[in-house]
C-alpha cells in the first residue's frame, strides 16, 4: 500500500485546514490519522473504516476534527477547524490491514504509513 499525505501548511489560530491521504495498492480495512509534535510521541487522531461503516476519534479530537473518505478517489480526509497552536505537528496517515484491530490507537498496529504533512498553527 502506498499512501500520499498532503494539505498541510502554515495557518493562524482559528483557521481551518483539510488534509488528504491518497491510497493505492493492496486492500486494507481502515485508515487512521496520527500526529507527532516536536519532542512528543506520535498520537492517534482519528480512524475510518474503508467501507464507510464508521469512524473513531481520540477524545481530545472530537468536535474539531472530522475524518471522511471518498472511495471513488481512494482518498481519506481530515478536516480540522478552530485550529490551535498546540495542533502544530506532522500529521501522518496509516492503514490497518486487519479488521480485528479496528479502533487501535497503537502506532505499532498500523501496517503502512504515509510520509507525513506538516501543520503549523501560529498564535
Amino acid at each position: 500500500v502506498q499512501l500520499q499525505a498532503s494539505g498541510g501548511g502554515l495557518v493562524q489560530a482559528g483557521d481551518s485546514l483539510r488534509l488528504s491521504c491518497a491510497a493505492s495498492g493492496r486492500a486494507f480495512s481502515s485508515m487512521g490519522w496520527f500526529r507527532q509534535a516536536p519532542g512528543k510521541e506520535r498520537e492517534f487522531v482519528a480512524a475510518i473504516w474503508w467501507d464507510g461503516r464508521g469512524t473513531f476519534y481520540a477524545d481530545s479530537m472530537k468536535g474539531r476534527f472530522a475524518i471522511t473518505r471518498d472511495s471513488a478517489k481512494n482518498t481519506v480526509y481530515l478536516q480540522m477547524i478552530s485550529l490551535k497552536p498546540e495542533d502544530t505537528a506532522v500529521y501522518y496517515c496509516a492503514v490497518l490491514k486487519s479488521p480485528t484491530r479496528w479502533g487501535s490507537r497503537d502506532v505499532y498496529d498500523y501496517d503502512y504509513w504515509g510520509q507525513g504533512t506538516q501543520v503549523t498553527v501560529s498564535s
